[in-house]
């Protein structure tokens, strides 16, 4: 048997001090995991249980160089997030075990066209447009578990041109990394190169053609890139 055409490259993500490359199944986000981000959006962050989105692998690029400005939107924002790249399976993962499953972990921004989403919200039909569309996941190099400090605490951040928008902290997580894999266990069986996008701070905003992303995620990694232009 053979393929009819051949099959697209294996989406992946460099490691950081290696030349090895960190392949990547699947992108699950989840949405409105810090207080003041949920509030931000409307929602009563006390209540509501960790709910997932999905991006497709191929959503991933580098968070370097330019990140092409998409289709459909007049309206991009950025959502800085840690990204946990699991390298052990499983489903019903206890989160007592849950940290066993990680193999390292990223510093993420989640695009999103987000007047697409409320006219989604608006009608009640799916994120997909909004969220996984062509280069909307932009990430650094994997660093693996073992050298990163701590994931219960620590500064993640974004700033525009210089200056910081987001500003918070790993512990206002309303649900840990633990708890996320555990929770992404139970709906998906999850493999060796899924991604786990862990939520966004407040502060999230939009950006236009030429302005320039920086931030990062204490013990995790620091990036930089500029928004391109729109397309013609």
């Amino acid at each position: 048997m053979s393929f009819v055409f051949p099959p697209a490259p294996t989406p992946s993500l460099g490691i950081a001090d290696s030349d090895e490359l960190f392949p990547v199944r699947r992108i699950l986000c989840v949405g409105r995991n810090y207080a003041d981000h949920a509030r931000e959006m409307g929602s009563d962050p006390d209540r509501e249980p960790p709910f997932f989105f999905a991006k497709p692998a191929d959503a991933i690029l580098p968070a370097s160089g330019t990140v092409p400005y998409p289709t459909l939107t007049a309206q991009l924002e950025y959502e800085i997030e840690l990204v946990v790249a699991i390298g052990a399976g499983g489903t019903s993962i206890d989160p007592a075990a849950a940290l066993d499953h990680v193999w390292g972990y990223a510093v993420g921004v989640d695009l999103t066209r987000r007047d697409l989403q409320q006219q989604a919200k608006d009608t009640r039909r799916p994120w997909d447009v909004a969220k996984g569309f062509d280069a909307s996941a932009p990430v650094t190099p994997v660093v693996p578990a073992a050298a990163v400090p701590s994931v219960s605490n620590g500064r993640i951040w974004l700033a525009v041109n210089g200056t910081v928008q987001q500003d918070g902290d790993l512990r206002e997580l309303i649900w840990p990394v633990a708890d996320i894999v555990a929770a992404a266990s139970r709906a998906w069986a999850l493999e060796p190169g899924d991604l786990l996008f862990t939520g966004t701070p407040s502060g999230v905003g939009p950006v236009v053609p030429g302005d320039v992303v920086s931030g990062g995620v204490s013990g995790v990694g620091e990036f930089s890139f500029t928004i391109g232009s729109i397309p013609a």
